[in-house]
């Protein structure tokens, strides 16, 4: 708490370019030509968005994990303000600017909404810390690659700062895993495995999740190279899970299957980026 720096959201959206829209106020209907934004930012940004939008279920799987009395309360409720104001601004950024239509928004919010996430990694606490010390760091990575490619400078402006706070959280739950391989370092390397090797997005619920996640990767916000290079990668360096003593057991036979199991997902990752390569360069030869 006192790392993290005090914004506030409404200064990075460009509230001039909003006018009304149709509807009870009668103002202009949405037509996809409003967009500045490519379709494939549009995409990314609204399943970042509706990621945003489930925290009520995200807060309540903390909550009813490890309390809400003392330290953890103190996290638990922090946590939840700082992500509340990270849907608050994109989604007012997509409407000051028009970059999505509003209606089809708000139904894709209630229909991910009312499929509540449920934390997978719930056979024990440290399960839970060894998840949210990757996906932080991934929703970072995919926040920060949107704003990017998304061609707006203050896209990428209000997308750079939700990924401070991103980052922030992910080195919050990555010292804590440290901690854990200090108490208890064969249930910790168990834990990294199951979650390294079962990982997937919290927003993997949103409707057509698959289809939309490939054509993020296609694009190269958020791909398997992405993925064991800046997310998985960086976080078994920082908690030296390949190079720490003191494993017996099971925790052993974690590590084994986990430097296995990243053998395969860096052969997975170089066979996704050779076919997207060829492909890109297919339609390049086309369009030549």
């Amino acid at each position: 708490m006192a790392t993290a720096k005090e914004w506030f959201p409404h200064e990075y959206v460009p509230w001039s370019q909003g006018e009304d829209f149709d509807g009870v106020l009668g103002g202009k209907a949405w037509d996809v030509e409003q967009s500045q934004l490519s379709d494939i930012a549009r995409t990314s940004l609204i399943v970042n968005l509706l990621t945003e939008d489930n925290l009520p279920s995200y807060h309540h799987e903390i909550a009813t994990l490890f309390g809400r009395d003392g330290a953890w309360g103190t996290w638990v409720h922090r946590w939840t303000a700082e992500e509340g104001r990270h849907g608050m601004a994109i989604r007012d950024y997509l409407l000051a600017t028009r970059a999505v239509d509003p209606i089809a928004l708000e139904r894709a919010r209630m229909v991910h909404m009312s499929t509540p996430f449920v934390n997978t990694y719930d056979e024990t606490a440290i399960h839970s810390i060894a998840y949210v010390s990757f996906q932080e760091l991934a929703t970072r990575v995919a926040h920060r690659n949107t704003g990017k490619i998304s061609g707006d400078p203050i896209c990428d402006q209000l997308l750079a700062k939700i990924a401070t706070d991103e980052n922030l959280h992910m080195v919050f739950y990555r010292n804590l895993l440290n901690a854990t391989f200090d108490l208890a370092p064969d249930v910790a390397m168990r834990a990294v495995y199951d979650v390294v090797s079962t990982f997937q997005m919290p927003g993997n619920g949103i409707e057509n999740f698959g289809r939309k996640s490939v054509q993020i990767a296609m694009a190269g916000i958020y791909d398997l190279r992405i993925h064991h290079d800046e997310v998985v990668i960086p976080v078994l360096r920082n908690i030296r899970a390949f190079d720490r003593d003191g494993l017996a057991g099971d925790g052993e036979k974690a590590r084994e299957q986990l430097a296995e199991f990243m053998t395969t997902l860096d052969g997975q990752a170089r066979r996704f980026t050779e076919k997207r390569d060829a492909l890109n360069a297919k339609r390049a030869a086309r369009a030549a």
